[in-house]
């Protein structure tokens, strides 16, 4: 695919990886349909899209509620009169213990609040978005492709029981839609991102940081816009369709 004009759909593109994502596409000349919650976070985003010569429109969206998710893709239909890709990258976290255990009594377990915002937004939401994308690419008899966000802790990390599920489910949702979709034209992959260097993270106390680092064979946290531009290879890159790419800076070896 080129990206010239191509317009692309980034869920939680206000700041982040989304934000290096929007920034990413617009230097390649794409149209950029930004959902978030936060007005002011995507104000800032267009606005650095803008200075790259790319137009960038900000939809208030809640990914994981179904109206909404129905409203944002027919108003960025409307807009821009049609439709290329998605970028599936909205998540949120909330860990905990699966069960903490005192002096050999239960003293905690993860709650169903923990359990359900993280099923509500990382897995209802990029359910719900990439079946609207994949409706209006459909409808709109566009070849497209759409890129969902796993995680390396999709295998498994402690304290993640919500999220790890949640990423293992986005991982398994890209190859069924690979399978299903390609019929139509539209493609469909994931990332596994590792360690990233964005705001919240790097907000961590600093021998936390180095720590984490230490770990990963690279010696290093992974750039935002590292993942950015294996978005970019994956929209660009009309072979590639049911694969998950794990950008982690060799963690998983």
């Amino acid at each position: 695919m080129d990206l010239q004009d191509k317009v692309i759909v980034i869920t939680g593109g206000g700041r982040g990886l989304g934000r290096a994502m929007a920034l990413e596409l617009a230097s390649k000349g794409a149209k950029l349909a930004l959902a978030d919650l936060n007005q002011q976070d995507l104000d800032e985003t267009i606005g650095l899209c803008a200075e790259l010569g790319s137009e960038a429109r900000g939809y208030i969206a809640n990914v994981s509620v179904e109206a909404d998710v129905e409203k944002l893709f027919d108003d960025v239909v409307s807009d821009f009169g049609t439709l290329h890709g998605l970028v599936n990258n909205a998540g949120i976290t909330r860990d905990g213990l699966f069960i903490k255990v005192k002096d050999g009594k239960v003293a905690a377990k993860m709650t169903m609040d923990q359990w359900n915002l993280v099923m509500d937004v990382n897995l209802t939401g990029t359910f719900l978005c990439g079946r609207e994308a994949a409706c209006k690419m459909i409808e709109l008899g566009t070849s497209g492709c759409i890129v969902n966000i796993s995680s390396v802790s999709r295998s498994g990390n402690m304290g993640q029981t919500n999220y790890t599920a949640t990423k293992a489910g986005v991982q398994a949702m890209a190859v069924t839609w690979a399978k299903e979709l390609s019929r139509y034209g539209i493609r469909a992959a994931s990332i596994a991102p590792g360690y990233i260097g964005t705001e919240m993270v790097m907000s961590m106390k600093p021998e936390a940081l180095e720590k984490i680092a230490a770990g990963i064979p690279a010696k290093r946290l992974g750039k935002p816009e590292e993942i950015a531009s294996t978005v970019t290879f994956i929209l660009e890159n009309d072979y590639v369709n049911g694969r998950c790419f794990e950008i982690d800076g060799g963690l998983r070896i």
